[in-house]
């Protein structure tokens, strides 16, 4: 696999066993580097209302406190976990007072502390229905890695659609669908309230077109999966249409994690991760990625088309 290649799936998704697995020879002194990079542990805290940090690095993980219990988003990678519980105690809280898990998709660094969270909390998990199958399943089958990266499998408590909301101690989450990068890819947000005025918080799934998918059907090379660039069109539209304060996301790197967090501890005087404009770009960034990438294969199949044909 070509250098640039690998790049590019690294940062589309910071995949930390895909790169892995990838790497070879010289590569494998970076891929401690980025392993340690997406994956390292970061000092937990609260981002604004009752909405907290508790993830790595890189890949996130949030706490949402409320009187009736908390909630958790995202459950990061299988070595992920123990920092996440690790951080809720930092913080304060217990692990056992989480009731709810939530994921915004069944990749296997999203989704592979889900096992481990549960089995210490005891926590409800609700997901989408396009991906709780692939939840079930610990990644097998997916469709475009097949069963190279599993996680520990999961069963949902509750299954849940388009629009359907999770409440807990006057909280209210509402699960957005915005399907492409997975199945069943789910933007969460909610409304946190900060001195006495709400933000509204979107928890961004992925925009990610990852190299390697297929979004047209060419011979010998179908689309990832049916309807795949109708749900991407689908998930754009609906990131364009959400109001949005504060911008958060599946992987820091989408949201400038680092840099925000050290201008909050160095004290701005504005909260940084109130960042409507930062999530205009990230939304309008992805989207000309997509179009470029659909563009892009819908020529070539044009010009597979013109290709004269041998009897």
């Amino acid at each position: 696999m070509k250098t640039w290649k690998l790049s590019r799936i690294i940062k589309a998704m910071g995949s930390i066993g895909l790169l892995l697995t990838l790497a070879a020879g010289t590569a494998r002194a970076q891929t401690k580097e980025q392993l340690e990079a997406w994956n390292t542990p970061v000092a937990p805290f609260r981002i604004i209302g009752n909405v907290y940090y508790v993830g790595a690095s890189d890949v996130t993980s949030f706490l949402i406190v409320t009187p009736a219990g908390d909630i958790v988003l995202d459950g990061g990678l299988l070595q992920t976990a123990p920092q996440i519980e690790a951080n809720i105690k930092t913080l304060g809280f217990k692990l056992n007072d989480v009731k709810i898990l939530l994921n915004t998709h069944a990749h296997f660094d999203h989704a592979g502390g889900l096992a481990e969270l549960k089995h210490g909390s005891s926590a409800q998990i609700i997901a989408m229905e396009g991906d709780a199958a692939l939840l079930e399943r610990g990644g097998h089958g997916d469709f475009f890695f097949g069963d190279a990266y599993p996680f520990p499998p999961v069963t949902p408590d509750r299954t849940i659609r388009d629009g359907d909301t999770v409440s807990l101690g006057g909280t209210t989450l509402t699960a957005h669908l915005t399907p492409g990068h997975t199945r069943g890819c789910t933007t969460w947000t909610m409304t946190a309230n900060e001195a006495g005025k709400n933000y509204d918080v979107v928890f961004v799934c992925s925009a990610s077109v990852l190299d390697g998918y297929e979004l047209v059907n060419q011979p010998g090379r179908p689309e990832s999966y049916p309807g795949i660039a109708a749900d991407y069109e689908k998930a754009f539209r609906v990131w364009k249409s959400l109001p949005c304060d504060v911008f958060l996301g599946s992987h820091g790197q989408f949201f400038n994690l680092t840099e925000k967090r050290e201008a909050q501890r160095k004290g701005a005087q504005l909260n940084p991760f109130i960042d409507p404009k930062g999530y205009q770009d990230y939304v309008s960034r992805n989207e000309t990625d997509f179009e470029t990438e659909l563009s892009r294969q819908k020529a070539a199949l044009a010009n597979a088309d013109k290709t004269p044909h041998k009897d």
